[in-house]
């Protein structure tokens, strides 16, 4: 296949129905010579900042001069993005080998009276085949949904799993309570295997250390660290931190949001555990990775006039960390709000946390089969006082926006990182 044919069988011939367990994806890697047993994996579960976790981590094992691979869903504008290497996005035609190989396997497994792999589960294995050949020192898998049966669950013995924060998301497969979830997520815990905690609550916590000690997994959480703040500005954040782990004096941080410091004090805490098992990781090399993470779509400064901010909060939970953190950098800026949303999320709620800190807010629709009307969205969560559109087209939607703010105002674009991504790419397109 090339790499459009490539696409057209992830699409069109299987499709995006999921379906939670581990047999298939057992299956394929076996017929795929189980690549992943020959990988140095970090596992990352988490309701929200598996991404930025990921990106920090793998800014610093880069700059520690480590060939890290980089597995991430969803993707923004295109599935290359899933497969990193040192950063860089897999090449179209590597893409395509990679996926034709992995279809030959599905192909046999099917013929041999087995179920055909999920979409995800396709993807995963193609990554573990792809980074498994690649030699690289360490290949950082995100969670794509939950933990426990995950297809990226299919690793046995991680040199360390990071959970980062958890909250209420995708209730529907995970469970309706916090407990519920949170069990998921350990499931991504393996016997004796490390276990690094993103500060949480009282609740969670003593889930996830009773899950880590069942397994006799160390687990190790930053909840006694103290932050002290220095500057905060739209180029980044400038912080010292202080825990019984780690000290670090005027870090600076260039992804935007209170909530990516607290990310950061997470992976602070990964470094060192991974110190402790053989990665002689030096101050400079954290600190340099640090200062050069990058992850799109999430508080992304588009473009500066008008202010254009792209960001991916695509539940309750990240709506909340988006609000507070417009407050803090945006707090004097006339806002126009592009608003899109998926119709299984906690929508009326996400709408609460926001729309207040809008001056007009475009009501629009994300591209995926799972999208909310926007006149529904409308209908049901617009403030009576506040000026609103409805252009259920994305494109047009930005298009309004535009039309309608002025130069020294801000557009402030989420609810989706599906319509974020188609967003990037418009943008781009057009400029």
């Amino acid at each position: 296949m090339n790499y459009q044919e490539s696409i057209h069988y992830l699409e069109e011939e299987i499709g995006f129905a999921s379906c939670p367990g581990l047999e298939r994806i057992i299956d394929l890697m076996e017929a795929l010579g189980n690549p992943e047993k020959t990988l140095k994996v970090i596992h990352i579960a988490g309701t929200n900042g598996k991404g930025s976790a990921a990106a920090l981590l793998s800014s610093i094992l880069q700059a520690a001069g480590l060939r890290t691979a980089t597995y991430t869903s969803p993707h923004l504008e295109t599935y290359n993005e899933r497969f990193l290497m040192n950063g860089q996005e897999i090449s179209d035609e590597a893409f395509a080998n990679i996926m034709t190989r992995t279809k030959e396997a599905c192909s046999q497994l099917v013929a041999q009276g087995k179920d055909a792999p999920t979409l995800f589960e396709v993807i995963t294995g193609a990554a573990f085949l792809y980074f498994a050949e690649q030699n690289v020192d360490i290949a950082i898998i995100e969670v794509g949904l939950g933990g426990k049966y995950d297809a990226t669950n299919i690793i046995e013995n991680p040199i360390l799993s990071i959970i980062m924060s958890i909250s209420m998301d995708h209730t529907d497969f995970l469970g309706n309570t916090i407990e519920q979830i949170a069990a998921e997520k350990a499931g991504i815990i393996k016997k004796s295997c490390p276990v690094v905690l993103y500060s949480q609550d009282e609740l969670v916590y003593n889930i996830v250390k009773s899950s880590a000690n069942t397994l006799e997994a160390p687990l190790y959480c930053p909840n006694d660290a103290k932050i002290n703040i220095s500057s905060q500005s739209l180029d980044g954040t400038v912080f010292d931190v202080k825990s019984t782990s780690f000290a670090y004096d005027g870090l600076f941080l260039p992804l935007l949001g209170q909530h990516q410091i607290q990310n950061c004090v997470t992976i602070l805490e990964a470094c060192e555990v991974l110190k402790g098992n053989g990665y002689p990781l030096t101050e400079q090399q954290i600190r340099t990775g640090i200062s050069k993470a990058f992850w799109a779509g999430r508080m992304e400064i588009f473009k500066k006039s008008p202010m254009i901010v792209l960001d991916g909060a695509h539940n309750a939970d990240g709506i909340r960390r988006l609000a507070e953190n417009v407050s803090i950098y945006f707090k004097n800026y006339s806002i126009t709000l592009v608003l899109g949303v998926l119709g299984d999320k906690e929508y009326e709620k996400m709408a609460e946390l926001i729309l207040p800190l809008a001056d007009q807010v475009v009501f629009t629709e994300p591209h995926s089969e799972r999208k909310l009307d926007a006149e529904t969205l409308a209908n049901i969560t617009h403030h009576k006082e506040l000026p609103f559109y409805i252009e259920p087209m994305l494109e047009k939607a930005y298009q309004t926006a535009l039309n309608i703010t002025e130069e020294n105002g801000m557009i402030l674009c989420c609810g989706s990182l599906y319509m974020i991504g188609a967003l990037r790419s418009y943008i781009l397109s057009v400029e």
